[in-house]
């Protein structure tokens, strides 16, 4: 094998040469792993090699120490540690320090990326005590190539993902911190390297608490990035301003004095600076500000609510910069780019971000300033500054009053209303925007008088400029659920504009002009209405029934006809979103949708029969199908003969997540609507529910459904479900072993908490479904295993209340499964009744687990006091006897 020019193959802009390039190096990797790193250090050392060699030869050695799932990134590590021989390992790393010595830089950098996927696996292992040391010796003394290099790897070290590499990153901050402070100040000559060391810091900041805790030494780092601020290099600029973010974000209690002697002035100078990149960093300085002062008046409400006085220092930061800060951020407001695209984020994006945080951050505070900029811009012949004026009053709704904030509003709407006419296309943009978050906001604002006008200014925006589809339709959606009116009510007030309204939205869908992106927008506007449709107007939707079904049956054909990828997207959406409408349709009208219940299974089954694979569409079509299960109930009865092997295919399908996902929730919709006439599919079910629960190739989070269909599957068929009960008994017993330590983090807790919550789900179908088939026996030799998972439960901290609720049920329904007191000595446990009162009394919880617990108070009673009658029988009638 040449491996230069298999290396080079791999940076092929042709995919079928860099496909056959990357199998030779894997092949190659397999056949002697040692051989092939070796042979690849020595190509990324080699100076006579060219650059795009050494980079190939980087990356491929980077890449045999990476992987995106967590689990194949430990095999691969775990390579480097069983499979190497020590005397290769030391020879590899070697030649990478060496390459960070080079004077191509492209090489330096792919050694860096290698050195710090090689450095997750060593550092937590205490493996390479000379790499950080040899680091900061090549910041200190090396040539300006290698200082760059080294400080490019300590940087990619830094950031790395790694857990346990950044846990023990903090026992090298010092080394770290010497590097790149030394590499970060004004006196550092060479620009690049001075980038490095201000990226490398930035990446660093999370692991030098201990050096931050130490005034001398803080006070160094920020004059340091506070002098970046002011480097002539806009990339130092840029690294510096990130940096104050960082640390604002990390270190806020410790900012006071830096806010009041420098960053206050340095800030607002950045935002001001003709760099946008600058501008938007220094921007982005004061949204991190207001999300920290957010979330601590959040943590100290919090706090104070629960008793506590340990509360978070607050400074008020914003607050006390509003009159500085709010009138530039104003000013930023007017730099739109009339050329953007929506998803670029600009200068004025960031600013309007800004100021939106600003409101939820000092409330009523920044309602002047705001106001005072939009009176007098709100009719400027610039449009710019128009513009601004209509967007900084969009931005402020959420934060102040609404008390405050309505007679504002209600001033406000009819100018708002007259801006939609707007000879620019991008106010008229920003005016449909600002009344959507209105509607949204300050909903209690809006005069149903206005309705008319308002729906028409929509309608009229959506119908003039693609560009203001996506804020006209949001703000149509938000306007549909502040006028739905109560749930069930006979009208309400969109009732006179639905017929026209739906006539309008299915016209722009229609238009051939319509690009796919409205059309969807337009679409999601339908489900609004639909959804939200008063029972006057039920009539009209089941005449929009038909439309949408004759629509999806025109596009099945079309399958047939598609060749360009572009072609397959666009047809895949408009299937996706004539569905969609559909299941809003079948939701609304429920039980009224059976005289068209043939008609839609036999389109959805034709949409499963001729969509792709990866296609959107099937996901979409089970979500239509769960609805009409649902409103149909043992009506759907008729349909599952045809469409369980597409539902078995979906369970089965473990290469597209989401549709197993939807799969799974479908056939708890099934079983519940069909109830024990399910049983002759729940062999099927079962099965390739269990095979879900075994796949490797399925998330965890997926478990915790799985758990809860096991238990509507029981509630559906009875006593049926004792077929099945030991083997699900056997998996809810091994799955409430799984437990959170406290080294795993909120998202390992959140899922113990969602298992649990499945386990007792499925534990309380169980015993329902076996007590209702008259054989509760068949419970009994798993009640002392439940009553130990909710003493778990109970000493949780961590426990959520849907948790608690289906604690409370399964308390109740062991009870109810076992009249006769056969289990009277669990439900006499103090930590039990202490478990039920908590959920009992807790005044957040909802009425529906409040009562879940008395009803389960009311069990625990009738058990104890039932063995307590027996118990004092006993003991008064010992006396009279011994008498």
């Amino acid at each position: 094998m040449d491996v230069n020019a298999v290396l080079e193959g791999t940076l092929s802009p042709n995919a079928e040469v860099r496909l056959r390039s990357e199998t030779q190096l894997n092949q190659a990797a397999e056949a002697d792993f040692s051989g092939y790193l070796s042979r690849l250090a020595h190509e990324l050392a080699n100076d006579d090699a060219g650059p795009n060699i050494r980079v190939a030869a980087g990356l491929a050695l980077k890449n045999s120490f990476s992987a995106r799932n967590l689990m194949r990134l430990r095999q691969v590590q775990e390579r480097w540690l069983t499979q190497i021989d020590g005397s290769v390992k030391t020879n590899v790393k070697a030649l990478a320090l060496k390459t960070l010595t080079s004077n191509d830089s492209r090489a330096g950098q792919a050694a860096a990326q290698f050195i710090s996927a090689i450095a997750a696996i060593e550092i937590p292992r205490n493996m390479w005590p000379e790499l950080m040391p040899t680091l900061v010796e090549s910041v200190g003394s090396g040539a300006a190539h290698q200082k760059q290099a080294s400080l490019t790897t300590i940087g990619y070290i830094c950031e790395a993902e790694d857990q346990d590499l950044r846990e023990s990153l903090a026992a090298h901050s010092n080394a770290i911190l010497t590097a790149v402070i030394q590499g970060a100040r004004k006196e550092e000559q060479n620009d690049d390297v001075r980038n490095a060391a201000i990226t490398a810091l930035s990446d660093s900041l999370e692991f030098v608490r201990s050096n931050f805790e130490n005034e001398g030494e803080r006070n160094y780092i920020m004059q340091v990035i506070c002098e970046a601020t002011q480097a002539d290099d806009s990339r130092i600029q840029q690294g510096a301003y990130g940096c104050l973010n960082r640390i604002m974000s990390l270190y806020y209690d410790k900012m006071k004095f830096y806010m009041e002697k420098a960053l206050f002035g340095l800030t607002v100078q950045g935002m001001r600076s003709e760099e946008e990149d600058v501008a938007k960093l220094a921007v982005e300085f004061w949204c991190t500000v207001c999300e920290e002062e957010v979330t601590i008046e959040d943590d100290n409400q919090q706090a104070q609510a629960e008793g506590s006085t340990e509360l978070r220092e607050y400074f008020n930061f914003a607050r006390i910069a509003t009159t500085e800060v709010v009138p530039v951020l104003l000013e930023l407001l007017t730099k739109q780019d009339e050329d953007a695209t929506d998803d670029e984020y600009n200068v004025s994006r960031a600013a309007y971000q800004c100021l939106q945080l600003w409101a939820q951050a000092v409330g009523n505070t920044i309602v002047q300033p705001v106001l005072g900029f939009v009176e007098t811009h709100l009719r400027a012949d610039d449009w710019h500054f128009r513009d601004a004026a209509v967007s900084a009053f969009g931005a402020i709704l959420e934060g102040p009053d609404e008390k405050m904030l309505d007679p504002i509003v209600k001033q406000a709407l009819p100018v708002l209303i007259a801006t939609m006419s707007d000879s620019v296309v991008q106010v008229k943009d920003s005016a449909a925007y600002a009344l959507g978050r209105i509607c949204e906001l300050c909903s209690e604002s809006v005069d149903p008088m206005l309705l008319a006008p308002l729906i028409t200014a929509f309608f009229e925006g959506l119908s003039s400029h693609p560009k203001m589809a996506s804020s006209c339709c949001w703000a149509l959606m938000n306007l549909a659920e502040r006028f739905s009116g109560e749930p069930g009510s006979q009208q309400n007030a969109l009732t006179p504009h639905f017929e026209a309204s739906l006539t309008h939205l299915l016209q722009v869908t229609e238009r051939p002009d319509t690009d796919n992106t409205l059309r969807t927008a337009a679409y999601e506007v339908l489900n609004a209405f639909v959804t939200n449709a008063a029972n006057d107007s039920l009539q009209m939707v089941a005449s929009l029934s038909t439309v949408i079904l004759e629509r999806l049956e025109k596009t099945i054909p079309l399958r047939q006809q598609v060749v360009s990828f572009e072609d397959k997207n666009l047809l895949d959406d408009m299937q996706t979103s004539l569905v969609s409408v559909m299941m809003a349709i079948i939701q609304r009208l429920e039980g009224e949708i059976k005289p068209l219940a043939d008609r839609i299974m036999s389109t959805s089954l034709a949409l499963l029969n001729s969509s792709n694979a990866k296609s959107s569409v099937p996901e979409t079509v089970f979500a239509a199908i769960g609805a009409l299960a649902n409103s149909l109930e043992v009506n759907f009865l008729p349909y599952m003969e045809a469409f369980s092997p597409y539902l078995y295919k979906g369970l089965e399908n473990h290469d597209e997540p989401s549709l197993c996902s939807m799969s799974i929730g479908l056939v708890s919709d099934i079983t519940r609507a069909l109830n024990e006439q399910v049983q002759p599919w729940c062999d099927g079910f079962m099965n390739r529910l269990l095979q879900d629960l075994q796949s490797q190739a399925l998330n965890q989070q997926f478990k915790p459904a799985i758990l809860q269909c096991f238990g509507d599957i029981a509630q559906a068929i009875g006593g049926h479900f004792e077929a099945y009960l030991p083997i699900v008994a056997q998996v809810l017993q091994q799955a409430s072993l799984v437990n959170a330590g406290p080294d795993h983090g909120y998202e390992m807790v959140e899922y113990v908490a969602s298992l649990r919550e499945g386990i007792m789900d499925a534990w309380d179908g169980a015993i329902v479904a076996m007590k209702t088939g008259g054989k509760a026996a068949a419970m009994a030799p798993y009640v002392e295993h439940i009553f130990g998972l909710l003493h778990i439960v109970y000493q949780d901290m961590h426990r959520t209340e849907a948790l608690l609720r289906s604690s409370m049920g399964v308390i109740g329904d062991i009870s109810e499964a076992f009249p006769n007191g056969e289990f009277t000595e669990f439900f006499r446990q103090d930590w039990l009744s202490q478990m039920v009162k908590e959920a009992r009394a807790n005044r957040d919880y909802s009425d529906r687990t409040n009562q879940t617990a008395r009803w389960a108070r009311e069990q625990i009673k009738r058990q104890t006091g039932m063995y307590g009658a027996e118990y004092g029988l006993f003991r008064r009638s010992t006396p009279l006897i011994t008498a």
